[in-house]
């Protein structure tokens, strides 16, 4: 007998791609991505981590009023490529910080993270009521800082030998986007986004 698997939550859709919460199943596909050495480094991760220290994390997470963390899942197959986490969320001064992490060089120039970033960007700017969006990516990674400029993220700054990794030092460049900057980029040409 066939089980009938519930249909997954679409917190916010895309056309590749939609936004869901974690479930407790992510945990072992997490864990493993966590280990994807590409991934390691655009990410700059530098800790290991165990099963058990992933599962407690995503326990913790669910319950953090400032953050919201989604996995980004495809439309077609409900398979999930990746997380996008609005973190270090600030009522008071209406800002917040994103990061975006595809878990594998195959899903990368799918538009997946494209789609995903414009999806918690309207989340953060139409429903958290953020004034200010920032972002820290790292020089070495061009391809990424490419992509948030033409997502609307303007270069503010670059603190210098913000990480050491693989036996150097490298500068982190911060971008940021303001809430009129991203109505007159996506609402107006688009006002359903």
């Amino acid at each position: 007998m066939l089980e009938n698997k519930p249909d997954p939550i679409k917190f916010m859709e895309g056309k590749k791609i939609y936004l869901r919460p974690y479930e407790p199943e992510d945990s072992e596909l997490l864990y493993r991505s966590t280990y994807n050495p590409e991934a390691m480094r655009f990410t700059g991760t530098q800790k290991l981590f165990s099963r058990s220290a992933i599962e407690l994390y995503l326990g913790r997470i669910a319950d953090d009023d400032s953050r919201v963390d989604m996995i980004i899942a495809r439309q077609d197959n409900d398979q999930a490529v990746g997380e996008v986490v609005l973190n270090s969320i600030d009522r008071i001064n209406r800002s917040a910080n994103i990061r975006i992490w595809l878990f594998s060089p195959e899903d990368y120039n799918m538009g997946y993270g494209s789609e995903a970033m414009l999806l918690m960007m309207r989340h953060g700017f139409g429903r958290l009521n953020l004034h200010r969006i920032e972002l820290g990516v790292f020089a070495f990674n061009d391809r990424a800082a490419h992509v948030y400029e033409k997502l609307g993220f303007r270069k503010e700054g670059v603190v210098r030998d913000y990480l050491y990794y693989d036996n150097a030092y490298h500068d982190q460049i911060i971008m940021g986007i303001l809430e009129d900057e991203f109505r007159t980029l996506y609402l107006q040409e688009n006002p359903k986004f």
